[in-house]
């Protein structure tokens, strides 16, 4: 572990966390043209160059300044997992020595990316591996840019592209709000990595004040809730978040979002056999959710050795699907992604990294 070295890196900004105006602004207070921002994201998020010197067009002079005032992120690849139904794992080390995980899931419609945002999570939720160790830091924006740009990198080796991506990587995304936004904006924009707003999710355990924030930022990004309990006292056992932001409270806020947006909400409901999965509480979900823009997204969890929870019997998530769809609830079963690597949130870092999730 070598968390506290590199801190003259560390003083550094990373480049991959300015949005486009921000560049331009910086560019102006040096005394250079504007217009070099749209030069220098071509160079990161197109060409993606791994250093200033590489950006042939720019002058040195400018070369200099922005070697002497910032970072172009790089992520150390310590395990990369690859699983028979095509998924990789990346357990990345950052330059403070800290480790995070970025996951490459391969669909019929695209390549999806699973982006982290802190190191570690302090919500506490009893079912993830995510949470083990606490919280150690936020990522800057552009360490989460970082992971996009890295598993880009790959994909460029065969052609491929990232199409898709999603926040539920370790760590509350609404914990890290600002840095958040800073990383859609960023990967959303046309001159950044391209990727339509509709084609990232950003998935929250239930930070009820950024839920309103978040609607009122109006943007197209799809939105999810993880919601894992039908009921106030489950949720409160499942998630301790529930006993700082209530279900009705967040249910309220879910609410707003759906008639300021105009958009659908997403329930993430992981099922773990014995606890939260029988068509009792089936049915009690669609009481809560009756009414709703919604989908649910049923997910048979992945064991974790560090946690008690077992997987739901094949017949029993069946059977709670179908228990939502006679109420008329939208409902799909994820597909499974990983199951013979390290596949569970904060799995692979808790097994690799132990000192930092004891």
């Amino acid at each position: 572990m070598t968390t506290g070295t590199n801190t003259a890196l560390e003083k550094k900004k990373s480049i991959y966390s300015l949005e486009l105006h921000e560049l331009k602004e910086w560019l102006k207070e040096q005394g250079e043209k504007p217009f070099r921002a749209d030069q220098i994201f071509d160079w990161l998020y197109k060409k993606r160059v791994g250093s200033f010197e590489e950006m042939s067009n720019l002058s040195k002079s400018l070369r200099e300044k922005l070697k002497a005032q910032f970072q172009i992120t790089t992520l150390n690849t310590v395990v990369q997992q690859s699983s028979s139904d095509g998924t990789i794992k990346f357990l990345f080390e950052l330059q403070d020595g800290y480790s995070i995980e970025t996951v490459l899931m391969r669909h019929d419609y695209g390549n999806s990316v699973c982006v982290t945002t802190q190191v570690g999570c302090r919500i506490g939720c009893t079912f993830c591996a995510s949470t083990l160790g606490g919280l150690k830091r936020h990522l800057e924006a552009g360490e989460i840019v970082a992971q996009v740009v890295k598993v880009q990198k790959a994909l460029d080796e065969t052609n491929e592209r990232v199409s898709s991506v999603v926040i539920m990587g370790i760590g509350e995304p609404f914990d890290n709000y600002d840095n958040m936004l800073s990383f859609l904006k960023i990967i959303n924009h046309d001159k950044g990595l391209n990727i339509g707003a509709r084609h990232i999710t950003v998935s929250t355990s239930g930070i009820i004040p950024k839920i309103y924030q978040f609607a009122d930022e109006n943007m197209q990004i799809n939105f999810a809730i993880s919601l894992h309990a039908p009921n106030t006292e489950l949720r409160t056992r499942l998630m301790p978040i529930n006993k700082a932001y209530k279900l009705d409270d967040l249910m309220k806020a879910v609410r707003y979002y759906i008639d300021k947006t105009g958009r659908r909400v997403s329930f993430e409901y992981g099922l773990f056999g014995g606890v939260n999965d029988s068509v009792a509480h089936a049915e009690e979900l669609a009481d809560l959710i009756k009414g709703l823009k919604c989908h649910v997204n049923l997910i048979p969890v992945n064991y974790v050795p560090e946690r008690d929870y077992v997987r739901t019997p094949r017949d029993q998530i069946f059977a709670f699907e179908k228990t939502l769809k006679k109420r008329g609830i939208n409902v799909t079963i994820r597909r499974e992604h990983g199951h013979d690597i390290d596949a569970a949130c904060g799995q692979l870092r808790a097994k690799e990294r132990k000192e930092e999730t004891m």
